[in-house]
């Protein structure tokens, strides 16, 4: 079991940085593969970007990459994203994501879910 809580949303202007952050108590932080993933309304959630337990793979979405980087501090037990170039169409509630095992790009893989955190960016 394994709890997670994001911060650091916000509103921001295009072109604008935001840098979430989640944090985990409960089980070992490092036994956990780590994921962000949003959802904006009406449409389903989607991928953003995963990393693995040691934090040697890293994945991202086709739609941030370039602009976006996710990193993990094991000994602090906390993952972050940071979101450079910011458009308006990354408005979304994003959603910190944990699984044991393998880390994965897709909602069904993860266990485990922050309670979201708001991103708008304004044009």
């Amino acid at each position: 079991q394994v709890q997670l809580v994001e911060s650091g949303g916000g509103l921001v202007q295009a072109g604008g940085s935001l840098r979430l952050s989640c944090a985990a108590s409960g089980r070992t932080f490092s036994s956990f593969s780590m994921g962000w993933f949003r959802q904006a309304p009406g449409k389903e959630r989607e991928f953003v970007a995963a990393i693995s337990r040691s934090g040697g793979l890293n994945y991202y979405g086709d739609s941030v990459k370039g602009r976006f980087t996710i990193s993990r501090d094991n000994a602090k037990s906390t993952v972050a994203l940071q979101m450079n170039s910011l458009k308006p169409e990354d408005t979304a509630v994003y959603y910190c994501a944990a699984r044991t095992g393998m880390v994965q790009t897709t909602t069904d893989e993860y266990a485990y879910w922050g309670q979201g955190s708001q991103v708008t960016v304004s044009s």
